[in-house]
């Protein structure tokens, strides 16, 4: 036997505590970053707080009703919705696990969690480092435009957003995945831990969050460098306007006397 555990992400962000009071459904574990439900016919649905839904055993046409209804509780809906889906077998094999398939010898709804919760972050990262290569793109015209022009073409109020733009994605990662900690679920249990552990190299989830940090901190440096340029601008500025001032000054104080 065997069904698809299909995670996809609807919106930059879910309110786990207003869906938690709306949702219809068993809840199975309750956090204030994630929602585990238990519906009809062994059907789970996991909710989490960075806008990723993930289903177990549902049909295509309920998810998109289920979507809907959740998505009444989210922030800033996605047009473009990235998705992933790996296919799971009860009965069968002993515990493989690919990127495509898991095989599990028996049904075990811990086990269930933790490769919905994998899923669900390995399309998490898909999405960050969807943004961060943008804006690695967007920064590398700025740096060929001051190698070429030997000066900055974005000004003060535009850099100053586009840092903050870079800090909010950085924070966004550290604050929404659990790439290197052990769920909960793991703790008191070795069997899980090391089924938690072959799922997320299955993923490669820990290699792909350092590239994206690896990104971010590549993208940090270069807006630390284009503001360092911006202020030695300002203070030439100043500089000037300070000497302009003062021959000014100089100027009238020798007037005064001719006069």
């Amino acid at each position: 036997m065997s069904n698809d555990a299909y995670a996809i992400q609807v919106a930059d962000a879910i309110s786990i505590k207003n869906c938690k009071l709306d949702f219809k459904g068993t809840l199975l574990f309750s956090g204030t970053d994630e929602l585990f439900y238990e519906k009809d016919n062994e059907q789970y649905i996991y909710i989490f707080k960075y806008g990723v839904i993930c289903f177990y055993n549902v049909e295509k046409n309920e998810t998109q009703q289920i979507t809907n209804q959740i998505l009444q509780f989210s922030k800033n809906p996605l047009q473009d919705k990235l998705s992933d889906q790996i296919e799971i077998f009860v009965g069968n094999g002993d515990g493989e696990i690919t990127p495509g398939y898991v095989n599990l010898p028996e049904f075990s709804v811990d086990k269930l969690r933790l490769i919905m919760l994998n899923i669900s972050q390995s399309v998490a990262l898909d999405s960050y480092a969807l943004i961060s290569e943008l804006i690695l793109e967007e920064t590398n015209t700025h740096t060929i435009y001051l190698e070429e022009k030997g000066k900055l073409d974005i000004s003060g109020k535009k850099l100053k957003k586009y840092i903050g733009k870079v800090l909010n994605i950085k924070n966004k990662i550290s604050e929404n995945l659990y790439i290197f900690d052990s769920h909960d679920v793991t703790w008191d249990d070795e069997i899980l831990n090391k089924f938690d552990q072959d799922l997320k190299k299955a993923f490669d989830l820990k290699d792909r969050y350092r590239s994206i940090q690896d990104q971010i901190e590549v993208i940090k440096e270069n807006l630390e460098l284009f503001k360092d340029i911006m202020f030695h601008r300002e203070s030439s500025k100043l500089e000037w306007i300070i000497i302009i001032l003062i021959l000014v000054e100089v100027v009238n104080m020798f007037v005064l006397k001719l006069v």
